[in-house]
């Protein structure tokens, strides 16, 4: 009782429409992620709203499926080489842009325009052009790399807010002090801007487990991921398995959120 009456007036406000607004807001987008939670965990052979019982048996019949398993490996092997690859790239970036006085610096910021402008379809069948040329198609690193070139401008910008705000006198004082370039980088620059990598690291990870499009198009069977193997799915079949996939991404999206407020701070996070 008493929580609930902490929780009213921490809600009370001078804009009662707006938080009202507010409110609904947050149903719409936790709505269909609730409903899909609620759906994996029904004994129905089909999908049903409200479930008759409960059962975990479709999230164990994940683990022995390979249909689904393979896919899921292969989509954290990409999203993880599309992590790893973006952190020194977008650091190295991020930093040139913001102390050097880089040719064709426009085209650069014109380039991390390109997520909200060109279509991802776009950039799939450009690098299912590229990719075929080179020979690439059917090796899953490929598909890592092509999911660092899409989704590298939303690295460089976590990264940039951290180069902005950082102080460029605590370089000076290292530098006073003996420290050399590669050690005022290492004990004072990267530290510095852990926030923004880790902020990044995180949002790159994300979208690329989660990517579709650009995957669709470049997979082949071998290197299927987990959202085209779930869109091949769901042509044939809606099944609770399939919901009880789609739980797990929500899953993984809560802990990348709880990992992200706790280590950087949920307001550093989304204003990077």
């Amino acid at each position: 009782m008493i929580g609930i009456r902490s929780s009213l007036r921490a809600l009370r406000t001078d804009h009662p429409f707006l938080l009202g607004f507010a409110l609904l807001e947050m149903v719409f987008l936790i709505l269909p992620s609730a409903i899909v939670l609620v759906v994996s965990i029904g004994p129905s052979e089909i999908v049903t709203f409200p479930p008759s019982g409960f059962t975990l048996r479709w999230y164990g019949s994940l683990l022995g499926d390979a249909g689904y398993a393979e896919p899921f490996v292969h989509s954290l092997y990409a999203a993880t080489l599309c992590t790893l690859l973006s952190i020194p790239i977008g650091v190295a970036t991020a930093i040139g842009l913001n102390r050097y006085d880089i040719r064709f610096k426009d085209g650069f910021q014109t380039y991390f325009l390109l997520p909200f402008t060109v279509p991802l379809v776009v950039s799939g069948v450009i690098l299912l052009i590229l990719f075929g040329r080179i020979g690439w198609i059917g090796d899953l690193w490929a598909v890592g790399l092509a999911l660092t070139i899409i989704n590298l401008p939303f690295m460089i910008w976590s990264v940039a807010s951290s180069v902005n705000a950082f102080d460029p006198t605590l370089e000076n004082a290292a530098k006073s002090l003996g420290a050399e370039e590669i050690q005022t980088f290492t004990h004072v620059t990267f530290p510095s801007l852990m926030p923004g990598v880790i902020s990044g690291a995180l949002l790159m990870f994300m979208l690329g487990l989660n990517e579709f499009l650009v995957s669709l198009i470049i997979t082949t069977r071998t290197t299927e991921t987990l959202p085209v193997a779930i869109y091949s799915a769901i042509r044939g079949n809606i099944s609770p398995q399939i919901a009880a996939i789609a739980s797990v991404y929500v899953i993984i999206a809560v802990v990348a959120i709880v990992v992200a407020d706790r280590v950087v701070g949920l307001d550093r996070f989304l204003h990077s």
